[in-house]
């Protein structure tokens, strides 16, 4: 049996595992050493008296991934932006932010509905978690909406749904994941994430206005508010502005010359103004010690997930299948975009069975070659490109297309975790509720994607100015 028929039979044995109900950071981990196990041994014949060799050189090599790997100062990155979304909360800011949206947008036909999407996507650029956004806004929206009668399942959905923006709209800890995965530039791919995640949270605005000029009684819109009132809500939403401004510098200096730092120095600097804004707003020694363990907690969990699965992309490596995968698709008789189709369509079902940050950490090294080998390579020009961008740009604008999929999993039954994250803080709801209310945004979501694909430049203008 040769290495990539090894590699075939342990990546199904992984996904049966996956499916059985192990963590995908075990089952990754455990496939990736027996794979390694399997190929050292294989090179020397099956022979028994070379089966501890095989596992002493599999486990040394698996040994080395997660320091070698995880030692990154570009996965800094993470803890930070998970620490800016909980401190932003306790320091008030998410209150203030769906009170300004309040007042200046729910005017509209479901205006409140509207007001929570575009507060979720505000609070998006200052939170690199989708769960910690659901979960906050779980507490703050869902009973304001409920109060002018707005169908309960309908108001979890608006706030799962709202949740996910937080995958794209920098900080984003799982644009950082990609970068990371495919060796691409993080400041470029968080600056990728701002018209997209912007453009999505507009697509859903209409979405429920539409439903609201079509379904009586869907929500009434919130009006009474004088333009005092609307400009007074301006100020305690500030610093939410001034972070955003404050990350934007620190990858990309607008104003021409050199950025300020990276965007991990960009992150912690974040992080130290929305602690000082929890300070002003009254922040206890209980309020920050819990934002530090949910940071602490959330953190663990996805460095765990890339500790288990950089296990298995190491066997990846020594199978040779991310190789065999691109040269299959590029041989396959249809054309290009039609094959970027198919693999987003397989994203949409393997998220409803796997985590999204899992799912793409162990997709990517298989998939990601073959898109770049569809497009003509890393280091095609935009002139010789079959998707008419460069490698580098192409690498972004898959990154933002993968991203936008992770997030439609989120919200996607049995495994959408914005889901249960809402369900778990609301005891009036359950999960089949929170699904239910969720599902128009499917549409939603499907139509941002179509756009995204159809038009890249949604996507790229940005990046292409740094």
């Amino acid at each position: 049996m040769d290495s990539l028929e090894i590699g075939l039979w342990v990546t199904g044995g992984m996904l049966v595992m996956v499916l059985l109900g192990m963590r995908v950071a075990f089952a990754a981990a455990l496939s990736g050493l027996i794979g390694l196990i399997w190929i050292f041994w294989a090179k020397k014949g099956m022979d028994p008296d070379q089966f501890i060799w095989a596992l002493t050189v599999a486990v040394k090599t698996a040994g080395q991934v997660p320091h070698g790997k995880v030692a990154s100062q570009a996965l800094s990155l993470i803890p930070t932006f998970i620490l800016i979304g909980y401190l932003a909360y306790y320091a008030g800011l998410t209150r203030a932010l769906f009170e300004a949206c309040k007042r200046w947008i729910a005017w509209v036909p479901g205006g409140l509905a509207v007001s929570t999407v575009f507060a979720t996507a505000g609070f998006a650029a200052v939170s690199g978690a989708s769960v910690a956004t659901a979960a906050v806004f779980a507490r703050v929206a869902i009973p304001e909406m409920l109060k002018i009668g707005y169908d309960k399942r309908f108001a979890a959905g608006v706030v799962a749904a709202g949740g996910t923006l937080a995958s794209l709209i920098p900080p984003s800890a799982i644009l950082v994941i990609y970068a990371i995965i495919v060796e691409q530039d993080v400041g470029k791919l968080l600056l990728a994430g701002f018209i997209p995640g912007i453009f999505s949270a507009v697509i859903y605005g209409f979405l429920i206005i539409g439903l609201a000029l079509t379904i009586e009684n869907f929500g009434p819109p919130v009006r009474g508010f004088t333009w005092r009132e609307r400009f007074a809500s301006l100020p305690p939403a500030l610093p939410i502005v001034a972070v955003v401004v404050i990350i934007v510098f620190f990858v990309y200096n607008p104003f021409g010359g050199d950025a300020w730092g990276t965007p991990t120095e960009g992150g912690a600097v974040g992080a130290f103004v929305v602690f000082v804004m929890a300070l002003v707003h009254g922040m206890r020694w209980n309020e920050f010690k819990d934002a530090i363990i949910e940071t602490a907690r959330l953190s663990a969990m996805i460095f765990t997930i890339i500790w288990g699965v950089l296990i298995y992309v190491r066997f990846l490596g020594f199978a040779d299948l991310p190789h065999a995968f691109a040269d299959w698709i590029t041989s396959l008789h249809y054309s290009p975009m039609t094959i970027l189709i198919c693999i987003l369509l397989a994203y949409a079902v393997l998220g409803m069975f796997m985590d999204a940050i899992g799912m793409l950490l162990l997709t990517l090294p298989v998939v990601y070659p073959a898109v770049m080998a569809l497009n003509g390579g890393e280091a095609v020009s935009a002139a010789d490109a079959t998707f008419g961008m460069s490698g580098p740009m192409c690498a972004i604008w898959f990154g933002i297309l993968v991203v936008k999929m992770a997030e439609f999993c989120l919200i996607t039954p049995p495994i959408g975790l914005n889901c249960f994250v809402v369900a778990g803080v609301r005891d009036d709801l359950s999960v089949q509720d929170v699904f239910r209310g969720v599902t128009p945004f499917f549409v939603a979501d499907a139509v941002t994607i179509a756009l995204l694909v159809a038009f890249p430049q949604i996507v790229l203008w940005l990046p292409s100015m740094a």
